[in-house]
């Protein structure tokens, strides 16, 4: 019937019993596995027997000390079916027994919704560089920023030497941004920042400025963390040639960076 109150910590079942058919060996199986012989109660013609000097036992396998006789009576009783708690023993649960995806190591923590996450702390794969010169700029069409000195690169993830991209090894959600400064050759010229993913014009900011302006973008963008990568462009689309300001100090320099966001 119904009752009143907290659930009992402890429920219990009947013990069970086992009868074995005797012979000239001190070998047996046992019906249910046991840690070892202090979990059942061993007796030989009703007496019963003193585990681990009269009998050892492990997983189901029965040891006698001495042999039995066909004409002998055993059986055993199994003390550890007695009582079964609601919760699990300490230590009894370990990452084995746990049903939840992703990686089980020490570097994770399992979620709300049964998932193994990381435990975060840094903003890595992450990469800093900048021109190290000015670019010089065709009217009208995409051109690859060479991004070539390399001011960090945690994760080693952006390539500084050659295609000038960024292909972060950790899946996840990163802030990618460019930061360009145009030295226009008229006033009023139409200039774009933009921002390539797997090599298609992912993202673009435009302004029509004057010498010397500043042209920045900064999207948040989903890596696969194995072939998705970014690069910077840029487009001029009126006007004479341009060149994209390089250098090494802030103020002057054009600039490509991203970081993965903690999560």
């Amino acid at each position: 019937m119904p009752f009143i109150g907290n659930q009992p910590a402890l429920s219990y079942t009947s013990f069970a019993k086992q009868d074995f058919t005797t012979s000239a060996t001190t070998s047996y199986t046992l019906d249910n596995p046991v840690a070892n012989a202090n979990e059942l109660a061993l007796f030989v013609n009703f007496v019963r027997q003193e585990p681990t000097t009269a009998y050892s036992a492990s997983g189901t396998s029965l040891t006698l000390t001495s042999a039995t006789s066909a004409s002998d009576d055993m059986y055993c009783v199994f003390l550890g079916k007695a009582v079964q708690t609601v919760n699990p023993p300490n230590g009894s649960v370990g990452l084995s027994q746990l049903s939840a995806t992703g990686t089980k190591d020490a570097t994770t923590f399992l979620r709300g919704d049964n998932t193994f996450a990381s435990a975060g702390g840094t903003n890595t794969p992450a990469f800093l560089a900048n021109l190290s010169g000015d670019q010089t700029i065709s009217d009208s069409s995409y051109t690859k920023l060479t991004m070539n000195t390399e001011i960090f690169d945690d994760g080693g993830c952006f390539d500084s030497s050659s295609n000038y991209r960024f292909t972060p090894t950790t899946a996840g959600k990163y802030y990618v941004y460019v930061k360009g400064r145009y030295i226009s050759q008229a006033d009023y010229d139409n200039n774009v920042f933009n921002i390539f993913k797997n090599g298609s014009n992912y993202a673009e900011a435009r302004n029509t400025n004057r010498y010397y302006d500043t042209c920045f973008i900064g999207v948040i963008i989903d890596f696969n963390g194995s072939s998705d990568y970014v690069e910077a462009y840029t487009q001029h689309t009126s006007g004479a040639n341009e060149d994209i300001q390089g250098g090494t100090t802030h103020q002057a320099r054009s600039e490509f960076g991203a970081f993965k966001i903690i999560q």
